[in-house]
């Protein structure tokens, strides 16, 4: 039996140990946090269909609870150490570890909307991220803004953080434009007098079902999609949002009030994969994310043998891609270990 390490218990952590548990191995999932899950645990319900996020983290849970793998909580990798075909690996509680092979999970991080100064997340009050905007969307959660009112107004700002040469973030994000889509539908079930626009640079609803989604939220919902990017938003003394945009269709500057306005935060490449390169000598590509041997054929390989890649470390990604991007990296590693 072989022992597999697997750095990361988000979603394609578990995942992968799934996978290779199944496959007959003996795997170890070393997780910094103290539940596995990741970010999913933060989310209130999944695009396209809604279906509740606690749905696939209970399922998630459920998987460590019936397979037989180990997860090491609030733990971290130390130090990695190849010698004589194996891994020697130390955690930062101590913990020693030998394995044939290390899988490295370590997910995604939110884009800091501070450093889009001009928005002013965490200068006005009713500023928020998509990320935030999920733990109101909760059972329980407050969405009232001044003086204890609903928003009637509300505005979306796309590609925060994505595609943006001031942030140094060139690519898509990949999940932005369809993460607005569904929360704009939530909001309005739950406000259905509110009015609520996207400003968006281009709509990439390339998902199955996403494109009907973004159809459903114009005829169905009333959400008004305009093509432009904020420069810039203010505060007003009643704990409003004046707004500036270009309407890019009509060639027009707009001026907007609104009472409460959403970025939509991309990925970034997190803390965690920036450590786990440097821990197991493996390169990142010019975005932070870490580097495959090749994007077609060997897009769970490092550049390192025998440490291999798994789920959104590698490039942003929504679930069901990752889900199978960790479903791959359990076949290569099962393949490569029986080669060895």
């Amino acid at each position: 039996m072989k022992h597999i390490v697997i750095i990361g218990g988000g979603i394609a952590g578990i995942e992968t140990a799934s996978a290779l548990t199944d496959a007959g191995h003996w795997v170890t999932v070393i997780e910094k946090d103290a539940q596995v899950g990741g970010k999913l645990n933060n989310w209130s319900y999944l695009f396209p269909d809604f279906t509740p996020a606690e749905n696939l983290a209970g399922s998630l849970v459920q998987k460590c609870s019936e397979k037989d793998f180990s997860v090491l909580h609030q733990t971290e990798v130390h130090s990695i150490q190849r010698q004589n075909g194996k891994f020697n690996i130390t955690t930062s509680d101590e913990h020693q570890l030998e394995a044939d092979a290390v899988v490295v999970a370590t997910g995604y991080d939110l884009f800091d909307a501070r450093r889009k100064e001009e928005y002013g997340y965490k200068i006005y009050d009713h500023v928020i991220t998509s990320a935030d905007l999920e733990q109101l969307l909760l059972p329980g959660g407050d969405l009232t803004v001044a003086a204890g009112k609903n928003p009637k107004r509300i505005a979306f700002v796309h590609c925060v953080g994505s595609r943006d040469e001031k942030t140094g973030n060139h690519y898509c994000s990949k999940v932005c434009c369809i993460t607005g889509v569904k929360q704009a539908i939530e909001l309005k079930k739950r406000l259905p007098e509110a009015e609520i626009y996207c400003f968006y640079m281009d709509l990439r609803m390339y998902g199955k079902h996403f494109e009907e989604l973004y159809r459903e939220a114009q005829e169905k919902y009333d959400i008004q999609f305009i093509r432009g990017r904020l420069s810039e938003a203010s505060e007003k003394i009643d704990k409003s949002l004046l707004i500036k945009s270009e309407d890019t269709l009509s060639g027009r500057p707009l001026k907007m009030n609104v009472d409460l306005l959403v970025l939509l935060v991309g990925m970034e490449a997190g803390k965690g994969t920036a450590n786990a390169a440097a821990t197991c000598g493996i390169g990142c590509e010019e975005s932070g994310f870490l580097k495959t041997t090749d994007s077609f054929l060997k897009s769970n390989f490092s550049e390192q043998e025998g440490i291999f890649l798994a789920g959104s470390c590698t490039a942003p990604m929504t679930i069901n891609d990752t889900i199978l991007h960790a479903r791959s990296a359990a076949m290569e590693v099962d393949c490569w270990l029986k080669k060895q």
